[in-house]
């Protein structure tokens, strides 16, 4: 019983907000009723037919496709050196992990603005710059979702077989281990894309208007006394909500084909 009343009391914290958002993305007008006075699917419309709205859109998903092919080519090296070659470093990469975490993101990026007009001003304000440090701030999302599956793949054993029958390491990081561990490497990559679909600080911080992603125009929308429009600010929320709870369900179902596939093989044999 109480942990159904536990439950149902999160559903509300989490769920009220959201059905307020919808609520107000297809409402005509919304007073001092509980529910808005009439609905209409023209925000939706409308919003999507904004050249600003779709331009900060396709920004948000290019970041965040960047990003992603970023981690991967970085940290899926990096974790399986780390748990099957030198275990020795996995607590510096774990120290390295706390970082994004143990420091705000403002200051995270005031530091390499700092940095970048000193070393590199070229760089400053470039699309480059924001992925590179969104890739280093949702680094500790894809190490431990790619070190946790190569533990539990086995990656040591995988890597030891491999190497008896002759295979290089990066042939056996390419064919033999990425394969064991596509579940992480996709849950990492669906943590990654909604941090960097979501983030502002950095965004804000080190490009500004230059590279207007969705984050940065809903904050436009939302201080904007006289270009703000509420109606799509909330389509825009909901909108990036049902994207990624989509690819979450998407992860989650082909999670399940894959250990339903590996159960009927085992079967089989």
């Amino acid at each position: 019983m109480t942990r159904r009343v536990f439950l149902g009391l999160l559903a509300v914290y989490f769920g009220l907000p959201l059905l307020a958002a919808l609520l107000y993305s297809v409402a005509t007008r919304w007073t001092d009723t509980p529910l808005p006075d009439g609905y209409t699917l023209s925000h939706w419309i409308n919003v999507f037919a904004k050249p600003d709205v779709v331009g900060a859109l396709g920004r948000s998903l290019l970041l965040s496709a960047v990003v992603v092919v970023i981690e991967i080519v970085l940290v899926v090296p990096a974790a399986y050196w780390s748990v099957v070659h030198n275990p020795r470093i996995g607590s510096m990469i774990q120290t390295i992990a706390v970082i994004p975490f143990a420091i705000p993101w403002v200051v995270v990026g005031a530091g390499i603005q700092l940095v970048t007009k000193s070393v590199a001003p070229q760089l400053f304000g470039t699309f480059w710059l924001l992925a590179a440090s969104t890739a280093a701030i949702s680094f500790p999302f894809m190490y431990r979702a790619v070190e946790s599956s190569l533990l539990a793949a086995g990656a040591v054993q995988l890597s030891e077989a491999a190497a008896t029958c002759g295979a290089s390491p990066m042939r056996t990081l390419l064919k033999v281990i990425v394969p064991a561990i596509r579940g992480g490497v996709v849950s990492g990559a669906l943590l990654v894309i909604a941090t960097a679909m979501n983030e502002f600080a950095l965004a804000k911080i080190l490009v500004g208007v230059s590279f207007e992603t969705l984050p940065l125009w809903s904050a436009r929308q939302f201080v904007s006394r006289t270009l703000g429009d509420p109606n799509a600010l909330a389509v825009v929320t909901i909108f990036t909500f049902g994207l990624l709870f989509a690819l979450s369900a998407l992860v989650v179902w082909l999670g399940r084909g894959r250990v339903s596939a590996s159960m009927g093989g085992n079967t089989i044999s």
